[in-house]
Parts: C-alpha cells; structure tokens; sequence
C-alpha cells in the first residue's frame, strides 16, 4: 500500500508544530498578566468560527494572518489587555510564524522526505508557512496552503488540489494529520490517510483521545514511527 503513495501531504497545526506550548510563551514573554494557556486556547478555538465567516460568503477571501489578528483584537479586549501598542500587537499576531515543531518533527520529516515528497496541506497562508519553516527547519519540498486554491480545508478543492498540482491520482497522495475529521475529508475525496498522536495538542489540561480510527491507512505515535511504517 505504501508503495502507491507518492506524496505525504501534511496538517502543519498541531501535526507539525506544537502551536499550544508556543503561543503560551510567546504570551508570557510579553508580560501581558493573563493565563497563558487559557490566552492560547482561546485564540485557536476562534479559528474556526473566523473560517466559517469566509467560507459562508460573510468574509470574501481572507488570510490566516487576518483572521488571527480578527480574534486577537477581540480577545485583548476581552482579557483586559489595554498596554499594548500596534507594533505589539503585529508582533504577538505573528507569534503564529514562530511556532516550534514538535521533537521529533525535523527528523521525522527528512527520513520521509527521502522516499516522498513532502508538502504542507494548510489553512495557514504562504508567507506564514514559510516564515514558520524557516524558523523550525522543516524541509518541506513544497509549500501548498489554502491560499494557493482560494478554499479553506475542509472543501474538496484543497485535498484534490494536492493531487492536481503533482498530477497524481488523489490515492497517490496521503494526509497525515493529527485531526481525524481533516482525515475523513480526506479520505472522501480518495486521499489515504495517516494519523498521528498529538495529546496534548491543548496542553495538559485538555488531553485529546487519539484511540486508533480503522478506516486510517496509518496510525503512527509521531512522524518517526511513520517514517518507519513507510520503510523510510
């Protein structure tokens, strides 16, 4: 099975990088007085109800970066962060290209970058992905993201797209996320798929369950044991 897939399409939030642990320090290292986790967890649960502005038509085509400053305005507002200046706030918007991959990201990644060729598949617009990889060292061979289609994850246009872009068949590219909803879209649109562990994506406080799903192609703790699934 492993011998069909010639593209390893990746989640890059919560698969690649470690986006909890990261905007908690970027919030402490500002000195903005708020818990950091409940900051962080507050900032990504906007993500979504931000997205769905857009793909309702309520929002025309808009940015990750945009919509994260969106959510940051509201939330400063809401946790009572009144010092900080505009330059601030652009800074604290862009701790999102600064975010640290998870330990065994960078070596997972070259092992599986010696078989396949490895791509972001992401809802983060380009020049952030590619901030964030330059920051991390993740050797992407392509950065693909939502922008290049104009369509958000989870429309058909952005896991089909991966296959038209490389001109292979959609079963030759494989998701590999940390998110098994993204991963039955996939599948839906005849990607395979591979799940990776993240529990504490949200920190210890909201431990995720990753129990194994049977109609994943792979089920792997972190990229190196799917490197070694794929005899990488």
């Amino acid at each position: 099975m492993a011998d069909d897939i010639k593209i390893l399409a990746f989640d890059v939030f919560g698969t690649v990088v470690d986006w909890h642990r990261s905007i908690m320090d970027e919030v402490r290292s500002m000195h903005l007085d708020v818990d950091a986790d409940q900051f962080a967890l507050a900032w990504r649960a906007g993500y979504m109800p931000a997205m769905q502005k857009v793909m309702s038509g309520e929002l025309g085509w808009t940015l990750i970066d945009d919509l994260h400053r969106m959510i940051l305005d509201d939330l400063l507002v809401r946790f009572g962060v009144t010092q900080l200046s505009e330059e601030q706030k652009r800074h604290l918007n862009k701790a999102w290209h600064r975010l640290g991959a998870w330990p065994d990201t960078v070596a997972g990644l070259r092992r599986l970058k010696q078989r396949y060729t490895i791509c972001t598949l992401s809802n983060g617009n380009i020049g952030l992905l590619t901030n964030m990889a330059k920051q991390a060292g993740l050797p992407w061979d392509c950065v693909l993201s939502a922008e290049v289609f104009q369509k958000y994850k989870p429309d058909p246009a952005t896991y089909l797209g991966v296959a038209k872009i490389f001109d292979v068949e959609p079963g030759q590219v494989m998701l590999v996320a940390a998110h098994q909803d993204d991963l039955a879209h996939a599948r839906a649109c005849g990607l395979k798929t591979a799940y990776i562990e993240r529990p504490l994506e949200y920190g210890a406080s909201q431990v995720k369950d990753v129990s194994p799903h049977p109609d994943n192609t792979f089920h792997a703790r972190d990229l190196e044991q799917l490197a070694g699934l794929l005899r990488c």
